[in-house]
């Protein structure tokens, strides 16, 4: 009883506050916080919730000032887009290795790039069985065919994003333990992007994965977010003086196998293959015999320094002194190598962590 007594008491006076706008020209409106009051007028009414206002009584007397606040919310939600990894229109890479991405919507026109299997793109156009996208640094068109659109492009998207940390500070320390007592396993740049394995916003620490390393970082230096990847541009490598053909033609050669998978322990360059099978498989090829291990190839070939390096001039990396990872220099700052089981074979920046040195093994 008391509950109804309220209610007829509340729509009572509704109407006397709604029938007194209406003597005095005033117009109903709502404030966009349930909240109904007469424009200019200092008196207003608390309605409660939008299922109060939608009395009958109320809505008989009050129908265009309702509406019109009901109409206005619902705009407003269809206006908010779903961002997923970053991306308001979302398509995805279905492919078994890679799409090509190409600078005109047919096969006959130059490549510019590739997406690796459920790589992401914000599609910006649709036409005659090709999309236009955008993926990291690459803009060009991909065959509709091989792309995930629209509800099917999210679900897959919630399926295989990654959380990763963006390095937020100019060279960023990566520790053996969570704790700024433990050593460093390596340093990366400003803007690397790193694999969490544990961890989430709001933890001191967070491991993440380095090539074959596991490591941590302090989450005060890093940006956390869930990713997919993305497109990888093959810009027109610009190659110094007295750059050999075999050197062009070995990087060629290498990113034939982009986004293939990695094994550890595997020497296939289809199949699967670990940092060091890679790098040994692409210089057989052109006739350099090289050991298996990355710590014996560190051995071959002449030392030099990270500036004087040409492509397919080899880079190394190490974790406590000790070589452990390979990958192929190919110009413009970037390597490429098979980096971990979720990367596959990749394009880095040469400097994404601190080598521990660099050998030239091919003879000019």
């Amino acid at each position: 009883m008391e509950k109804c007594s309220i209610f007829r008491a509340f729509v009572f006076s509704a109407l006397v506050v709604i029938s007194s706008a209406a003597c005095t020209g005033e117009v109903l409106a709502n404030n966009g916080s349930g909240v109904l009051f007469t424009a200019g007028a200092a008196s207003k009414m608390e309605t409660g919730t939008f299922d109060m206002v939608s009395s009958n009584v109320i809505m008989s007397v009050a129908t265009a000032g309702v509406s019109d606040a009901v109409n206005e919310a619902s705009l407003k939600a269809e206006q908010i887009d779903e961002t997923i990894a970053g991306y308001k229109n979302l398509g995805v890479a279905v492919v078994e290795n890679h799409l090509n991405v190409r600078t005109e919507p047919n096969e006959e026109s130059e490549l510019v790039g590739k997406m690796t299997r459920n790589a992401g793109c914000e599609i910006l156009d649709i036409a005659d069985g090709w999309a236009h996208i955008k993926s990291g640094k690459c803009d060009g068109y991909v065959n509709l065919e091989y792309l995930l659109t629209g509800e099917e492009a999210k679900t897959r998207a919630r399926q295989v994003m990654t959380l990763m940390a963006t390095v937020t500070t100019t060279t960023l320390f990566v520790r053996m333990e969570p704790s700024t007592e433990s050593g460093v396993l390596t340093m990366v740049p400003i803007e690397e992007e790193l694999e969490v394995l544990e961890g989430e916003e709001g933890d001191p620490w967070v491991k993440i994965a380095i090539d074959e390393d596991e490591g941590y970082v302090s989450t005060e230096f890093v940006t956390l977010s869930e990713q997919l990847d993305k497109a990888v541009t093959m810009k027109e490598l610009r190659y110094g003086e007295g750059v050999s053909d075999v050197r062009i033609s070995l990087v060629n050669y290498s990113k034939q196998f982009l986004g293939n998978p990695y094994v550890w322990g595997g020497t296939s360059l289809t199949k699967g293959c670990d940092c060091s099978g890679y790098v040994m498989q692409i210089f057989k090829k052109y006739n350099i015999r090289l050991p298996r291990t990355s710590r014996e190839q560190a051995r071959c070939g002449t030392k030099i320094s990270a500036s004087e390096a040409k492509p397919g001039d080899l880079f190394f990396y190490g974790k406590g002194g000790t070589v452990n990872h390979v990958a192929i220099y190919i110009g413009g700052g970037q390597v490429i190598n098979a980096s971990n089981p979720r990367s596959g074979i990749k394009i880095s920046n040469a400097f994404y962590r601190t080598p521990y040195a660099v050998r030239r093994v091919i003879k000019d």
